[in-house]
């Protein structure tokens, strides 16, 4: 098995491609070692030392490090575990797969608005996100301000700030222009 990676905005995280599929649909971000109980291969990751979040996409896994640790000492260890995984036959996650959509459900007078809004993050933000190692999902909206949640390679990445005020705000407000800003949610 040969795992590439690719690195991301996010200078404390990588991506790693097994070359195989590693969720049939959907995402699943583990921003902690406590979070990943459910899925044996977080668990295997979150074993290597100076592993700060696991984020598991369709056909990639993002790893997060601690600042103090360099690659150089940790991208060993995480290819390895990932290699392990793939080994041992488990499956990514136990348990029901994680929601396809990933986006937080609304209904009620802005509902028109926000099948619009989640539309356009479907078709043109988070494909590209995903290139990044990352997701973007929709967790609210409110008077005009969309709410995002930002996952993987994203959550964290000094950049993520630029491309939600430069790039998904702009997107928004020129298709829909009752959203006025974009703001992140932890």
């Amino acid at each position: 098995m040969f795992i590439q990676t690719e690195t991301t905005p996010n200078p404390a995280t990588l991506k790693f491609l097994p070359g195989d599929t590693v969720l049939g649909s959907g995402t699943a971000d583990f921003p902690s070692p406590d979070t990943g109980a459910s899925s044996p291969l977080a668990r295997r990751i979150f074993a290597v030392e100076g592993v700060t979040g696991v984020f598991l996409g369709r056909d990639f896994v993002t790893v997060t490090k601690a600042d103090d640790v360099p690659w150089d000492h940790l991208k060993p260890s995480v290819l390895g575990a990932i290699m392990e995984h793939y080994q041992s036959g488990a499956p990514a996650i136990e348990g029901a797969a994680p929601e396809s959509a990933g986006h937080a459900a609304h209904d009620g007078p802005d509902a028109e608005i926000v099948g619009q809004i989640k539309e356009l993050l479907d078709t043109r933000v988070r494909p590209a996100v995903a290139q990044d190692g990352g997701d973007i999902t929709f967790h609210g909206f409110d008077r005009g301000v969309v709410y995002l949640h930002m996952q993987g390679a994203c959550a964290g990445c000094p950049s993520s700030t630029l491309t939600l005020k430069m790039g998904i705000e702009n997107l928004l407000r020129h298709y829909i222009p009752e959203v006025v800003e974009v703001r992140p949610v932890a």
